[in-house]
């Protein structure tokens, strides 16, 4: 059975516009998946740590036949391959993907939660999911669209260029 996921895309080691780019392929490459929407790039400020690059941040759609666990294991092995390091929580990154929705599953386990648990406090993680998915919801918390509201101080730019397109069929 396919569901629908979302993965929110980050980077701010070496060159994060590429980066980001070339993970939309990575996700469109995926096994039993298929990339249906990628969203705008957008730059954002460190969360945590203050002393970094800003990020450049993203969030795709991806319908997949994969479960959690096996696309989250893909997810780990895309930022293995773009040298993804986690030395200490808040770290610089190459590349982060996490996995923020999957359909409407909530679980909670020591190697995945979902809803990611702080999604719904991120600017980075709801305008960018917003603007590909202007009816999600995130179980527990309400519509996406909604919580736009609550993390409006956030500093977030739009950028003016568009995520290399992944395929032909990617909606926006």
């Amino acid at each position: 059975m396919t569901q629908r996921a979302y993965v929110a895309l980050g980077s701010n080691l070496g060159d994060p516009l590429a980066t980001v780019q070339a993970a939309f392929a990575a996700l469109r490459d995926l096994p039993q998946t298929r990339l249906a929407a990628a969203s705008s790039l957008y730059r954002s400020a460190p969360v945590g740590l203050k002393n970094q690059p800003d990020f450049i941040n993203a969030v795709a759609a991806l319908d997949t036949r994969l479960d959690a666990e096996a696309l989250l294991d893909a997810l780990f092995a895309i930022e293995a391959r773009f040298g993804r390091r986690r030395d200490y929580h808040h770290a610089p990154r190459t590349l982060d993907l996490d996995l923020l929705l999957y359909g409407d599953e909530t679980r909670a386990t020591p190697r995945l939660v979902l809803p990611h648990p702080r999604m719904h406090e991120r600017a980075f993680v709801l305008l960018p999911l917003v603007e590909i998915a202007p009816d999600a919801v995130i179980p527990g918390h309400g519509p996406a669209a909604a919580l736009t509201e609550r993390v409006r101080e956030q500093k977030l730019a739009k950028l003016a260029i568009i995520p290399a397109s992944p395929t032909e069929t990617v909606e926006r």
